[in-house]
């Protein structure tokens, strides 16, 4: 975990969110107390943005493309 002040955190944002980004927790001090974490995301990719294992055709279209490109639209 990286520590920051407010001060160095405002100058540095980039850095620290770099930082974020890599998988690393930044606690930010004010006053010498910690104020708040920043933590990375936990994002799991959905299911069905997952490749599908079986490619559904009929003729020249494929379904589960157009599932997909439909799921996107209605986003």
């Amino acid at each position: 975990m990286l520590d920051a002040t407010l001060t160095e955190f405002r100058n540095h944002a980039k850095r620290y969110l770099d930082a974020v980004e890599r998988g690393e927790s930044v606690r930010i001090y004010r006053k010498g107390r910690p104020v708040a974490e920043l933590v990375p995301v936990a994002t799991p990719t959905p299911p069905w943005r997952n490749a599908p294992s079986v490619r559904l055709r009929l003729g020249e279209l494929c379904l589960s493309d157009e599932i997909v490109a439909d799921r996107a639209r209605s986003r």
